[in-house]
C-alpha cells in the first residue's frame, strides 16, 4: 500500500466515524429536551427527581440523550408571595453510553402561571358588597367603592403557583461537564 493511499484510507475512516462517538460536552453547550413529567410549585419538594428526555445539542452532535436533575428550590405561592421553582442539573447520559456529571443552569423553560383575572374581578365584587354593607352602617355611600378597591388589591396580591408542564421544551446551558469512567 502506498503512503498516499493509506493516508486517504485513514482520512476516509475518520470522516465516516459516527458523530456520537466524537460528541463532547463542554462549557457553553446548550442542551434542549422535553420534560417527562409536570412539576408545580404548589406540590414539588426539594430533592424531587426531574428527567429531561430527547435531549440534543444545538449542533446535533448529541441527540437522544437524557438529563437527570432535581428540584433544588421551591416556593409555593401565597398572599404576596409568587410561586418559584428552581431545577439543578446533575447528569447527562448520551445515546452512545457516555455519562457526564453536569453543572448547568436552566436558561429556558415553558413556565405556566394561572391567570389571576377572575380572582381579581371576584375580589372587587366581594369587596364592593362588603364595603356597601359596612358603608351603610357607617352612614356613607363610599363603602362600595373602597370595598371594591380593597377587594381587588387583596386578590391582585394573591399570587399563583407556577407549573412546568410535561413535554415542555427545556434548555440547559452547560457550565461544566466531567465525563464519568465507564463501569
Amino acid at each position: 500500500m502506498t503512503p498516499r493511499f493509506s493516508t486517504f484510507l485513514a482520512a476516509a475512516a475518520l470522516a465516516l466515524a459516527p458523530l456520537t462517538a466524537q460528541a463532547q460536552v463542554s462549557a457553553g453547550t446548550d442542551l434542549v429536551g422535553n420534560m417527562t413529567q409536570s412539576i408545580n410549585s404548589g406540590s414539588a419538594v426539594v430533592g424531587q427527581r426531574v428527567i429531561i428526555g430527547n435531549v440534543h445539542s444545538q449542533d446535533n452532535n448529541i441527540t437522544g440523550a437524557t438529563i437527570y436533575a432535581h428540584v433544588c428550590d421551591v416556593q409555593s405561592a401565597g398572599q404576596g408571595r409568587a410561586g418559584k421553582l428552581e431545577i439543578c442539573v446533575d447528569k447527562l447520559n448520551t445515546r452512545s453510553g457516555n455519562t457526564y456529571i453536569l453543572d448547568g443552569r436552566v436558561i429556558g423553560a415553558q413556565v405556566n402561571t394561572k391567570n389571576n383575572t377572575l380572582n381579581e374581578a371576584g375580589g372587587a365584587v366581594a369587596g364592593m358588597i362588603l364595603g356597601n354593607i359596612l358603608g351603610k352602617r357607617l352612614g356613607t355611600n363610599a363603602g362600595g367603592l373602597f370595598g371594591a378597591a380593597g377587594g381587588y388589591l387583596y386578590a391582585k396580591n394573591a399570587k399563583q403557583n407556577v407549573t412546568i408542564p410535561a413535554n415542555s421544551v427545556v434548555t440547559v446551558q452547560v457550565l461544566e461537564a466531567r465525563r464519568q469512567a465507564a463501569r
